[in-house]
């Protein structure tokens, strides 16, 4: 058994322990379903109407975890008709209903450790002894929907934390100490990126801190596309009913899109671009000679994402993708997949993110189109893959519901896991069946052309969110937005102060003087505490008289400061504003 499948069991019979120490310590309890996760485990309770647990009951719920560890219980598995687990359970609704849904004839497994008995699959350790009693921690309560559905009962989901060595528990809780620190909203309002509005769910203000470091997000990627041979276009923020219902949207993904209604006619607020760039492709007949036809958006879309699913930055309601659909003939599918995947590395590359995880994800149950052509799309994506030269892992079932899609992990310095980069291999909005586009072909007849839906950076807005938390603020000099500041050592200064300041604003550096009434070292410790900025300098009488600054650096290189020329200072910042991937 690999180890994170042994990891994984050990997770999910620790679950049962804690099912088993909540049913000791709160008799009435109902039970539902408690899986493994990243990092530890979950289990959803049903307590009764005069009981209510909160994080001041974990201390008991370990200890009592810890006492049926020490037993050294087998867990015992047993194969039980359908018939017998309705008896085992019948005072337990939820386990009831699950098997309920199980067809008559199925092979239902129980397990039981120290007399607690739950309905499972497995698998699980063979005793108790296996877990380490030092390796769990129970870590937060949420709610949670039975069976994410809002009409039915709310339960009690109860997280924890578990690991097979203390050591690993004990790292893992210094990452999640440090992550607390980056925290992206915390550092958004320290920094004055942005605000959020509870009023306003899901929707970013971006303060002018936050704007200048998304827009030189947004001019990087433009560079970057228009280098790679694509046009930028932009698609309308609403479209009729008529064009989401050729293109599937209306069918399958309505419950996430705000309907507006004009002239007794249906709208959506579009919830993502491709129909947009379709659009653009039918509005004059194309020639095999066209492709493949690479069109760019930056396209504002708006989901209706439920209000708890919401994180400050990282999920929101409206956001901005670095979007772009290439359309192109099925022979070229696998040299266009390959071509995004090298402008991927070197985007990747230069914002400091060179780890990264490829998942092929496959025919989900809820699709369009024939099996046929999603195993040609299937095969089409997998043979690019191998041609750029990726090893990927298979997520069967995750694909789009018009087709499969390549999505690219990366791995920030505390080793978290982000799912930024996708393309999409689609058959299915081209055809005759859905939005009809055509080109003619070498043979001067009409064929279908194949569309691919790619994203590098995904929502700006969540990926500047990855930054902050990657960098902890402290931006490398191409992205921070503030550059440098100027500091006086004395209001005697500030004109010389504001020269160096019109000097570096003319050469396109962002910078800012600081002349208010305070002292040095206390303007020196605001702008490092909450503005990150990697140069500040001070200037007074030597450097008036010598056109120079000193320079003190936030990066540590071996110097904490130096004297320089104000013209050698431009030039060494114009150069680090050229080095990307690098933290300085």
């Amino acid at each position: 058994m690999a180890v994170d499948e042994k990891l994984q069991t050990i997770r999910h019979s620790c679950a049962h322990v804690m099912a088993e120490a909540i049913l000791h310590l709160f008799p009435g309890t109902k039970i539902a379903i408690g899986p493994a996760i990243d990092n530890g485990f979950y289990y959803d309770f049903d307590f009764p109407t005069d009981t209510k647990l909160t994080e001041t009951d974990f201390a008991a719920v370990e200890k009592e975890m810890r006492k049926i560890i020490a037993g050294n219980h087998e867990f015992v598995r047993k194969e039980v008709s359908k018939e017998e687990a309705l008896k085992i359970f019948a005072d337990q609704q939820y386990k009831i209903e699950l098997i309920n849904d199980l067809p008559d004839d199925a092979v239902i497994t129980t397990y039981e450790q120290d007399g607690y008995i739950d309905l499972c699959r497995g698998p699980h350790v063979s005793n108790t002894k296996e877990i380490n009693a030092q390796s769990f921690k129970l870590d937060k309560i949420a709610g949670a929907y039975w069976r994410g559905d809002s009409n039915r009962p709310m339960l009690t989901r109860v997280y924890a934390l578990c690991f097979a060595k203390p050591n690993d528990l004990k790292d893992y809780l210094k990452m999640i100490e440090e992550a607390e620190k980056r925290d992206h909203r915390k550092l958004g309002t320290e920094m004055d990126l942005f605000h959020l509005d509870p009023e306003d769910p899901g929707q970013i203000f971006w303060h002018p801190n936050g704007w200048t470091i998304y827009t030189t997000i947004q001019d990087y990627m433009r560079q970057m596309v228009r280098r790679d041979g694509y046009l930028e276009v932009n698609t309308p923020a609403i479209m009729p009913r008529s064009l989401w219902e050729r293109s599937g949207h209306w069918g399958h993904y309505q419950k996430n899109m705000f309907i507006t209604e004009s002239e007794k006619r249906l709208f959506a607020i579009k919830p993502m671009n491709c129909p947009g760039a379709l659009e653009i492709f039918k509005s004059r007949q194309r020639s095999y000679k066209d492709l493949p036809l690479r069109l760019a958006e930056f396209g504002h879309d708006v989901r209706n994402e439920p209000s708890g699913t919401l994180h400050g930055i990282m999920r929101v309601r409206g956001f901005v993708q670095d979007d772009a659909h290439i359309i192109c003939t099925e022979e070229q599918v696998a040299s266009e997949v390959a071509k995004f995947c090298k402008l991927l590395k070197k985007v990747y590359h230069d914002f400091g993110f060179d780890d990264l995880v490829v998942k092929f994800s496959t025919m989900p149950e809820d699709h369009v189109g024939d099996l046929a052509t999603w195993e040609r799309a299937e095969k089409a994506l997998a043979d690019a893959c191998h041609e750029a030269g990726l090893e990927y892992e298979i997520q069967p079932g995750e694909g789009a519901f018009y087709g499969p899609k390549l999505e690219f992990k990366l791995y920030d310095c505390l080793g978290r896991e982000w799912q930024c980069g996708t393309i999409q291999a689609d058959f299915q909005l081209p055809s005759a069946e859905r939005l009809d586009a055509t080109y003619i072909g070498s043979d001067n007849q009409k064929h279908h052309p194949v569309m691919l839906h790619r994203a590098i950076l995904g929502s700006i807005e969540r990926f500047l969110g990855i930054l902050i938390e990657n960098f902890a603020g402290a931006f490398p000099t191409w992205l921070a937005f503030e550059q440098v500041a100027v500091v006086p050592v004395s209001s005697e200064f500030d004109d010389y102060a504001k020269h160096v300041y019109e000097t570096l604003i003319q050469s396109d550096i962002r910078a800012n003087a600081y002349l208010d009434d305070s002292n040095m070292k206390a303007k020196i410790k605001q702008i490092s505490q909450e503005h990150r900025t990697p140069y500040i300098l001070v200037v007074g009488q030597k450097e008036k008289d010598e056109n120079s600054v000193c320079v003190r650096y936030r990066f540590s290189s071996g110097k904490q400061q130096e004297t320089m020329k104000l013209e050698d200072f431009v030039k060494y910042v114009e150069t680090k504003n050229q080095e990307k991937g690098t933290t300085i």
